[in-house]
């Protein structure tokens, strides 16, 4: 295999996986792992990935890649934390979903849910609750952000307002190993902080690949987050302050 069809092989994965590890294209490409190192190398001097230790990662920093990108990122993963994070939530509920591919998956795994009133200034999530016929959905209004039908700004975070829901179902761009959940967009995160402050209870849906992504904007800490519903935690000084804030943490498998 050449290298050009390397580094677009590379690429692919990244782009689908949110990750690569050099040990694992070596066997998958059947070339030397050093081999392996010097296309990342490559690929990362070109802004295309970002180093990790044993591999790469699609690039982050203070613009997000494209939604329909980050919808076909760890889907699986992503299905799979959805449906845990919807087994926290009974029927008779109210709750906010917002924006992200995460929380659309939860949308989707609500289906069976009955006499939910669902508050969300994400589109998406409108549209996939709007099959349930038990369901009421209530879309809080905004400024359209066109690349991921998002509602933002000062008055998405006034419609927030007049609510107070059972449950705040959030999605985060990055999470720090402080503990910090991060977005790239100052307005969707004064409408993610709205939403903290309008529910009983929250719950945090994110994969493992928002520990290694940065974003510069910060919504909140994961000790105001009441369940963390994700694959993976990167340390066990990080459980352990999740269990010091009492937020309560749940892996799904990546199996």
């Amino acid at each position: 295999m050449d290298t050009d069809t390397r580094l677009s092989r590379i690429r692919a994965l990244a782009q689908t996986e949110g990750k690569v590890m050099a040990t694992a294209l070596a066997h998958d490409l059947g070339v030397a792992v050093q081999t392996i190192r010097r296309d990342l190398r490559q690929l990362c001097a070109a802004g295309l990935l970002e180093r990790i230790h044993g591999g790469a990662v699609l690039p982050s920093g203070v613009s997000n890649i494209g939604y329909g990108d980050r919808r076909a990122l760890n889907r699986d993963i992503k299905i799979r934390i959805a449906r845990r994070a919807a087994q926290l939530i009974p029927d008779n509920a109210s709750l906010f979903l917002n924006i992200g591919t995460t929380t659309e998956a939860v949308a989707h795994a609500l289906h069976a849910h009955r006499n939910l009133m669902v508050v969300t200034n994400n589109l998406n999530v409108a549209n996939i609750l709007a099959s349930n016929a038990s369901c009421d959905v209530v879309v809080a209004g905004g400024s359209l952000r066109r690349s991921d039908g998002g509602l933002v700004g000062d008055l998405a975070a006034l419609a927030i307002d007049r609510f107070k829901v059972d449950f705040a179902v959030i999605g985060a761009s990055a999470i720090d190993l402080s503990g910090d959940l991060l977005d790239f967009d100052p307005e969707e995160v004064r409408v993610s902080q709205q939403v903290i402050k309008a529910a009983r209870a929250t719950i945090l849906v994110a994969d493992s690949t928002k520990f290694t992504r940065k974003a510069p904007v910060k919504i909140a800490s994961l000790a105001q987050v009441d369940h963390f519903v994700t694959d993976r935690v990167p340390s066990e000084a990080l459980i352990n302050s999740c269990a010091d804030w009492g937020t309560r943490v749940a892996l799904v498998s990546g199996i």
